[in-house]
This record gives C-alpha cells, sequence and structure tokens, in this order.
C-alpha cells in the first residue's frame, strides 16, 4: 500500500494505491494556475496508471478539497465507482455545483456495468463506522462526521483510516479539515482506536487542528501537511509543527522546505510525494 500526495497548491489531493486497486481523496485544483492544472492532471494519471480506481472520497465541500473542475477531471477521465460525502454540508455555490457534476455522471453511467453510487456518510454509532463492500483491497473506518456534533462543515468533514485489506501493518489517517473542537469529541469517544501510521494533518497544519491528545492517540510515525506555498494562512502553523513533531518521526509539508519537506524546488515542480509501506 502507498500514499501517493500531490502539490495542489492550498488545497488537498491525494491518492491512496494496493494490488492494483486506487482510492482518490479530494479533488482540489488551482483556479487560476493553468500550467499547475496541466501538471496535476498528468501527475494523477501517472498516479492512476492501470489503476482500478474504487472511489473518490471527499472529505468536505469546501473548494480547497473539493473544486468543481477538480471533481469533475476525476470522475469523467478515472471512473471511479462510487464518490463518498460527509452527509452535513452547508448549502454553497461550490456543493450545489459538485452535485450537478455528480448527478449528470450518475445519469450518465446508471444504463452502464458501472453505475456510479453516492455514499453520504456520518457515524451514527460506534459499530457502524467499518465501511464494507465498497473495495476489494481496502478496508475503509469512519470516525467523523459524528452525529452528535456537526455544528459546521469544517467539523463535518470526514475522518477516515484506510488499510489494506486484513492487513493492519500500515494505515493512512484522513482528516480533511476537523478542528480541535470536533477532535476532543473524537478522542474522547475513540481514543487509542484512531491509531495510524501516516497522518493527513487536519486543516492543511492549523493550530487550531491540532489536538495534542488525539495526536498522540493517533500516534503517527508520519506527518504529510499539504499546504500552499506563500499561503496567505501561514499553513502551517509553527504550533502545530511543535504537536506532529512531539510524536511523529517524519513531518512533511508540501510548502515548507525548512520542515523537511516532501519537495525540493525540483520537486515541485514535478508535484508527486508517495510514502510506501514498510
Amino acid at each position: 500500500m502507498d500514499v501517493n500526495t500531490h502539490y495542489v497548491g492550498q488545497g488537498a489531493l491525494a491518492v491512496v494505491r494496493h494490488n492494483g486497486e486506487a482510492i482518490v481523496i479530494d479533488a482540489h485544483l488551482p483556479s487560476s494556475d493553468s500550467a499547475r492544472r496541466d501538471h496535476i492532471r498528468e501527475d494523477l494519471g501517472y498516479s492512476l496508471d492501470k489503476c482500478n480506481v474504487a472511489g473518490l472520497v471527499l472529505t468536505g465541500f469546501d473548494a480547497d478539497h473539493c473544486s468543481p473542475d477538480g471533481v469533475e477531471l476525476i470522475l469523467s477521465r478515472h471512473r471511479p465507482h462510487w464518490v463518498m460525502y460527509p452527509r452535513y454540508h452547508k448549502d454553497t455555490d461550490t456543493v450545489a455545483e459538485v452535485f450537478r457534476i455528480i448527478e449528470r455522471h450518475e445519469r450518465s453511467r446508471q444504463s452502464t456495468a458501472y453505475p456510479l453510487r453516492r455514499h453520504a456518510v456520518r457515524v451514527d454509532t460506534v459499530s457502524s463506522r467499518f465501511l464494507t463492500d465498497l473495495t476489494r483491497e481496502f478496508d475503509l473506518e469512519l470516525f467523523s462526521p459524528h452525529f452528535e456534533d456537526m455544528d459546521d462543515s469544517n467539523n463535518s468533514s470526514i475522518v477516515l483510516r484506510i488499510r489494506a485489506h486484513n492487513d493492519y501493518s500500515f494505515s493512512y489517517l484522513v482528516t480533511g479539515d476537523t478542528e480541535n473542537s470536533r477532535w476532543e469529541r473524537i478522542n474522547q469517544i475513540f481514543g487509542d482506536s484512531l491509531r495510524s501510521d501516516v497522518l493527513a494533518a487536519p486543516h492543511h497544519g492549523s493550530k487550531d487542528a491540532a489536538h495534542p491528545d488525539a495526536i498522540r492517540s493517533i500516534n503517527p510515525n508520519t506527518v504529510l501537511i499539504s499546504a500552499g506555498y506563500r499561503n496567505q494562512y501561514g499553513h502551517p502553523h509553527p504550533q502545530a509543527l511543535r504537536i506532529y513533531r512531539s510524536v511523529a518521526e517524519q513531518v512533511y509539508a508540501t510548502n515548507f522546505p525548512s520542515v523537511g519537506s516532501l519537495y525540493t524546488t525540483t520537486d515541485w515542480e514535478e508535484g508527486i510525494k508517495t510514502v510506501k509501506q514498510g
């Protein structure tokens, strides 16, 4: 199993692969950089070459995780079998456009051998967090959103652990934009069950999404931070980096070489980083 993190600026796009099957996580394309968009298309094609794309996970509906152009690219070119998204969302223009795109692809594929399915997810009970029959090569375990705490879009982000099927030696925790108030409750409910080898840093390395107790429960070996070069938010925040470094052996960011970055200047042009099992 491996995790490919793509550099998409201030946003998120990753691919998890195992035994010829893949899951795409998020779908951001930068709106104004045509050269970067073309490069992302090429990189994504490289990551998904010869893979059966099981699904697309949209951790949330803000454009930095779910731009309409990114969703259209993945659904039209890579044709996942399903799309997963949080059951709760705000009705923004981006959401409306994304649903129009999904509905159009549903209609175009409904009479084919590979119809597009939708999965709006939420943890209603602790036992309901195991998502079955979605993929042949992966085990999927959902920790959020939870019916007790769905107060805004960020805190309704999908938190999902992905493992190779029946193999617990390597795991990847997807986190979206989940913030500390939500992590407090997630950690209370699940605690050490959150344990994962690789953590996608919540909310691009924001200090408001780096919950010390939750990070200790997750206990990652590696933290991957997806953020834009010289972004206006100052991500990743030094406070978040201190928290991640206190637990993880490796902390990487797409935009910040002094962290021990995923990318050198040359690598930024390539725009992809792979973390492999073992």
